[in-house]
């Protein structure tokens, strides 16, 4: 009873704590911005317009806003699931409904998730159609967003469903060591995702046309080549039926690996700046942060099924979250959820390790893309970019340490002036 009572009450306390910290990087966001919005930072006096400025201040300000809605509607969600006994709720009715068993626990499962999913449609819905349609962001239409919304839900369901039983059966049948070979299978089907994304997955979503413009892809091809790169393909994405944000990317292993343009980046950037582009990506892979990222991932998922094979066998921990767990067994389930829920709650407060572990990244490929192209030409790319997708120039320090995983534009273009 002690130890059920300890842990209500140390989820409480991080909780509060948790909801608070948030509320108040987020205040100090909104002030922040908004004490600056009135006029351009000196160093981009020149080169960014006032309206572009007070643009991308209020787009950031609308984007805080919702973010404070989340982070209570999040916490109340919490709540409700746990110590209001409303995952206990979902868990017997589904008991009475079919008994226990295998199905059952992934029915709690996928209606846990389904749940949530229906909570959180709304913020979704005035995200998109709501911020980004009020700044010209959004170009996904509601036929489009519901195809997209039915395409996931049937793609989750396919590749989802059979790991989730998997996972299950090894919890069941594994042993002690059931979360080492669970591992082990995350593992195998986060690789397997990998490797079929770019033909199998992300075509669902998106048409792929190889790149036309043969300046731009002489061009890229010289810097693959002197850079000692290999890819199979340039391609471009029409990421404008969704948005006017922009980006490129990798997708894919070893010399299988594509090069991704947005159709909306060709739109924005000379061929020079593309190229610089191009080089900031080399540089993720010339210093291996993917493969870093990869392995961190890798050791962080490893290290929480660890102690989730500790804590499923611990009745405090599920009395404690407000769950009365089955003296039969068959609590497989109940703990994965419970355990998703509430491990975030802890690990926000490491965020600034991660975050400032991303930014890091960033200026490493930053300074090996200055070292393969003209520095200019990737810093006029980054300020083009920064002001199309409406980032705000100023931004709090403290909220850039906890959510950037990228440095603010003024770090980054200080860092490419010559000394």
């Amino acid at each position: 009873m002690n130890a059920s009572l300890n842990l209500t009450l140390t989820l409480a306390v991080a909780l509060v704590a948790h909801v608070a910290l948030k509320l108040w990087l987020n205040a100090r966001q909104v002030h922040h911005v908004a004490a600056h919005r009135g006029a351009v930072p000196q160093a981009h006096a020149q080169t960014i317009s006032l309206a572009d400025h007070q643009k991308a201040a209020d787009y950031t300000l609308a984007k805080a806003k919702l973010s404070q809605i989340d982070i209570v509607l999040d916490a109340a969600v919490l709540v409700g699931w746990t110590l209001l006994g409303g995952l206990d709720a979902l868990n017997q009715f589904l008991l009475g409904l079919m008994g226990p068993g295998m199905a059952q626990q992934i029915a709690l499962i996928v209606a846990f998730m389904v749940v949530g999913g229906v909570i959180g449609l709304p913020l979704s819905l005035v995200q998109t159609f709501g911020v980004e349609q009020r700044f010209g962001f959004n170009k996904m239409t509601p036929a489009l967003w519901i195809s997209d919304l039915l395409k996931g839900l049937l793609l989750g369901a396919l590749l989802g469903l059979p790991l989730l039983w998997l996972v299950l059966w090894l919890m069941e049948m594994g042993g002690d060591r059931w979360w080492l070979w669970a591992w082990c299978s995350l593992v195998a089907w986060q690789l397997f995702l990998m490797a079929i994304a770019p033909n199998v997955i992300m075509p669902l979503f998106n048409k792929f046309t190889p790149l036309e413009d043969e300046a731009l892809k002489a061009r890229v091809q010289s810097l693959m080549q002197r850079s000692g790169f290999k890819a199979k393909g340039f391609f471009v994405m029409d990421g404008s039926r969704r948005s006017a944000h922009s980006n490129a990317f990798f997708t894919g292993f070893g010399a299988s690996k594509r090069v991704v343009f947005f159709d909306t980046l060709l739109k924005q950037l000379s061929p020079a700046e593309m190229e610089a582009v191009l080089a900031h990506e080399l540089g993720h892979f010339k210093h291996k942060h993917i493969l870093k990222m990869m392995a961190v991932s890798f050791t962080t998922t490893l290290a929480g099924l660890a102690l989730l094979g500790w804590l499923v066998q611990q009745v405090w921990f599920y009395t404690g979250l407000g769950v009365v767990p089955s003296m039969a067994g068959n609590n497989n389930a109940l703990a994965l959820v419970l355990f998703m829920l509430v491990v975030p709650v802890f690990t926000f407060f490491l965020a600034p390790l991660s975050s400032w572990r991303s930014r890091q990244q960033e200026f490493e490929a930053d300074a090996y893309a200055v070292a393969q192209t003209p520095g200019a030409d990737l810093a006029s790319a980054l300020l083009k970019l920064y002001q199309d997708n409406a980032s705000t120039l100023t931004p709090d320090p403290l909220f850039v340490k906890f959510y950037y995983s990228h440095p603010p534009a003024s770090e980054r273009l200080a860092r490419m002036k010559p000394a």
